[in-house]
């Protein structure tokens, strides 16, 4: 991997100088409880290891500096480890049913895909602020809570990110000794283990290892597959001002690609919930992912900090697939099949200087920073063929089965061929971004700008083409907060990103995705946050999301021209929290209006942007009938939506009803039970194209039992 040595030493040189935050300063990525865990460790005082609550009352991650969210003038939604454990999320995908203007995509049953404000992406991932933006499935057994964000976020994260970008903020450790394990079977038969245990080792040293063991299975006729992921982490308290963390994750995915069912006359095809239209052995993903994460947090002073961060990640993506093509006609369906890899190697690097101070009668909260990064990704795909079959078209890549229960597909050969990808990509990265969040008695005003210079360099292995695109990019934000009471925020923002013009992977490059100008993603949002009492917000608002410089077929044939546009329009409605003391909720509703309003080489003017419903709506809630019996509700609809962008396959509108029972054995020991799609309602719930339809499971349970100390 070509690492750039002045990159590297400036990266070391960046986390050594940095510093952090000191015990008693609220920490990026570190919930007010590890605060109070390094405040008590002279005292021995024992404190909560979890934050038994919906409600999320600060964050770093939209600004880089922890602010409460009720004064970010910004849609955010923030997932308690509570509420991923009440509702037994084990997926991204599962999550975002519970987050207005979120959909999950497909991703072709290898990957997180995810639909932010219409935006589509596979890349717009972080952990801990960090890039996370290799294509496979997250896990979430080492989650203190998962972000969304949504509208542009260029100024905090970088290139990408038109809709929004999703943050793992990953659990750390305390200087206390507590910890817990779960395990947990449902009706398919799908189980999981795992646990999560916090040392402290010292006065000053603490340690904390999550681990996760999942077996996966489900309703559909051949799936299966596993996860091991193990988290180690340890942080030194070096003194009151000084804090060092590091980490090192292993997660190994093994499972079955499955790619859902075709479609039949513009609806998904009935009758066949449960078909697999793949075969067995050779529908297959496996990644591998190796992370070793770095921070040093210090307080220079009692209104200056500075924090840097090292990540270092080496991936290793494979998967084959065999899947429907084309819509079930005349009792038969088209099939093709591919293999694809990835190898990737990232090193990220970001250091962030932040004074807190006053200037007469205005505060401010300053932030400066810069970050460094490259990536070094060697991708390739093999077609499928179908050699000497009969009937076989497109050269061998599609063959036409009879539609049966299960389906009969011919023996395929993977090789090279029509279609085929071999390429080596570097990307380089570097930033700088300067920011001031502006007090002035009730009125706040963030005002920031950065700076990218992105530079891609791709070599087409198979031809020995090279092409060479370098981006400078400037993203500014501006919003401004007005309290016209201390519990109401009204706000106004905009914000830009961009995206160049080789795809969010970066992986491939041609002579006109090579000349082209990003892709501009410009967001304006108005709305309202409310905190009726402590640990319960209400937030409403109003956007404007418009994409440009989209590819679109030039005058002269053949040619592309940077005139086609994107716009979505939306309501964003959502409340999280306590309502009392034993009652939690969760609840959000979602207006959209997601289309193309100006020609692009994908669509006309005019078409629906794929899986955005007009309308959504979610709730779930937790209740405490007593201290040690509670039970939780929940729904959550969409209405119909497109498949694709042809607008040619619907997805029908649908509800689905859960509901949950929590039982306490013991402090120790609590038993759950979770009834998902509680009425047996038979659904959709995404694609990832006209005839790749994910299928909605029926009635099931999952039985759950909870042990802590």
């Amino acid at each position: 991997m070509r690492l750039n040595r002045t990159f590297l030493l400036a990266s070391v040189a960046g986390l050594l100088v940095a510093e952090p935050i000191a015990a008693g300063a609220t920490a990026p990525n570190e919930p007010a409880e590890r605060v109070a865990e390094a405040e008590a460790d002279r005292t021995d005082v024992v404190v909560t290891a979890q934050r038994d609550s919906y409600a999320t009352p600060a964050t770093s991650s939209a600004t880089r500096t922890s602010t409460p969210i009720k004064d970010i003038p910004q849609a955010i939604t923030s997932i308690e480890r509570q509420q991923i454990d009440d509702q037994a999320i084990r997926s991204i995908s599962d999550a975002l049913r519970f987050v207005p203007g979120a959909i999950a995509a497909q991703g072709e049953g290898n990957r997180d895909q995810i639909v932010l404000r219409g935006n589509n992406s596979t890349a717009d991932f972080f952990v801990d602020g960090l890039r996370d933006d290799v294509q496979y499935y997250r896990p979430l057994y080492n989650l203190d809570r998962l972000e969304v964000l949504r509208g542009p976020n260029a100024l905090t994260f970088g290139r990408g990110g038109g809709g929004g970008i999703i943050n793992r903020v990953t659990k750390t450790p305390g200087l206390v000794t507590f910890g817990g394990a779960s395990a947990s079977v449902d009706s398919f038969g799908a189980w999981y283990v795992d646990g999560d245990v916090n040392f402290r080792l010292s006065d000053t040293v603490a340690a904390r290892i999550n681990a996760v063991r999942e077996e996966f299975a489900n309703h559909r006729q051949v799936y299966g597959g596993h996860v091991t992921a193990v988290n180690p982490v340890v942080k030194w308290f070096a003194d009151d001002r000084t804090a060092f963390t590091l980490s090192y994750e292993y997660d190994d995915d093994d499972r079955v690609t499955d790619r859902g069912i075709p479609s039949l006359g513009g609806r998904p095809l009935a009758g066949f919930r449960d078909t697999f239209f793949g075969v067995p052995g050779i529908n297959r993903t496996q990644f591998t992912g190796n992370v070793a994460r770095a921070t040093v947090e210090h307080r220079l002073s009692d209104a200056l900090s500075i924090t840097g961060r090292l990540l270092y990640g080496d991936y290793d993506k494979y998967y084959r697939n065999v899947f429907a093509s084309g819509a079930v006609e005349a009792g038969r369906v088209p099939v093709q099949a591919y293999r694809e890899f990835i190898f990737r190697e990232n090193l990220l690097s970001q250091t962030d200087l932040v004074w807190r101070g006053r200037t007469g009668a205005i505060g401010h909260t300053i932030l400066a920073g810069f970050e460094f990064g490259t990536q070094h990704s060697a991708s390739g795909r093999l077609n499928g063929f179908f050699d000497g079959v009969a009937g076989a078209t497109n050269g061998g890549l599609t063959v036409t089965v009879p539609l049966a229960d299960p389906i009969a597909v011919p023996p395929v050969v993977f090789r090279a061929g029509t279609g085929g990808r071999n390429t080596v990509s570097y990307a380089d990265i570097y930033a700088g971004y300067v920011q001031d969040q502006i007090k002035i008695g009730p009125v706040e005003l963030l005002l920031g700008v950065r700076h990218d210079r992105f530079s891609l360099n791709v070599l087409n292995r198979l031809t020995g083409d090279r092409f060479v695109r370098e981006d400078a990019l400037w993203s500014p934000r501006a919003g401004l907060v007005v309290h016209p009471v201390g519990t109401v925020s009204l706000y106004g923002s905009y914000a830009r990103s961009y995206l160049p013009q080789s795809g969010d992977q970066f992986t491939t490059l041609d002579v006109t995705t090579a000349a082209l100008q990003p892709e501009k993603f410009d967001n304006y949002e108005v709305g309202a946050k409310w905190e009726p009492r402590a640990g319960l917000l209400v937030a409403a608002n109003i956007y404007q999301l418009d994409r440009t410089n989209t590819r679109a077929p030039g005058p002269v044939a053949g040619t592309t021209v940077l005139t086609g546009a994107q716009r979505s329009r939306g309501v964003e409605i959502e409340a999280r929290g306590a309502i009392t003391s034993a009652w939690q909720l969760s609840l959000g509703y979602s207006y959209q209006d997601a289309r193309i309003v100006e020609t692009t080489a994908a669509a006309p003017a005019g078409r629906r942007v794929a899986l955005v419903p007009e309308h959504s709506f979610s709730a779930f809630t937790r209740y405490n009938a007593t201290s040690r019996f509670g039970i939780g509700a929940g729904v959550s609809y969409f209405s119909d939506r497109f498949t694709s962008i042809s607008n040619a396959v619907t997805l029908p509108g649908y509800a689905r009803v859960d509901a949950a029972l929590y039982y306490k054995l013991t402090k120790q020991v609590e038993l759950q039970v979770n009834i998902e799609n509680l009425f047996d309602a038979g659904y959709f719930p995404t694609a990832h194209n006209d005839n790749n339809i994910s299928t909605g499971a029926p009635l099931n349970g999952r039985a759950t039992v909870r042990f802590r100390f």
